[in-house]
């Protein structure tokens, strides 16, 4: 992370005592799948996708490392290529011991900084499904911390996932225009 990412990371949340933002690296895949696998609400990803998501989007993802280094939280999220300034934040998780203290609020807030710091990001997107209470708080609290709109709509509608899913709708929160 540069300097001028640092000052604008500092301007947001601070990270929870004893944890500091990072680019995810390939050998944090198997960890960051654990966390998925653990979080029980995550649709969960192979192991090989986090292995990827590591090598391919860490650009656009971020996690948290404790002292030890190890991840406790992580965000998973790429650029849309038809909107190349808008954020798609995929998966957002964070270990049990780490949960409850601002941990992805400020995963969220970091990772926004420096994709905006490095791409001039006008617009954040993610899908969350209906009664997911904790994503529906984070990308809320977001919006309304950075005095951004956010608008809902039903982006995938139960009935287009395979039969059989028993997926519930995927409502897409489009959160901007965001000004950093």
């Amino acid at each position: 992370m540069t300097a001028a990412q640092a000052d604008l990371q500092a301007q947001f949340l601070e990270m929870p005592e004893g944890v500091r933002l990072d680019s995810p690296r390939v050998a944090d895949g198997a960890t960051l799948w654990r966390i998925a696998r653990d979080s029980r609400t995550l649709d969960l990803n192979s192991p090989y996708s986090y292995l990827l998501w590591c090598r391919d989007f860490a650009g656009t993802s971020v996690v948290g490392r404790g002292p030890d280094g190890e991840p406790v939280g992580f965000i998973t999220g790429y650029i849309r290529p038809e909107r190349p300034r808008t954020l798609v934040v995929w998966q957002v998780a964070v270990d049990d011991s780490h949960r409850g203290r601002g941990l992805a609020a400020a995963l969220l807030d970091g990772l926004t900084a420096r994709v905006s710091a490095d791409r001039g990001l006008i617009g954040l997107e993610t899908t969350v499904t209906p009664g997911n209470v904790p994503s529906e708080r984070l990308f809320t609290s977001f919006a309304k911390r950075h005095s951004v709109p956010l608008e809902r709509e039903v982006l995938f509608p139960a009935g287009v996932f395979p039969e059989g899913d028993h997926h519930d709708p995927e409502v897409l929160y489009r959160i901007g225009p965001l000004d950093f």
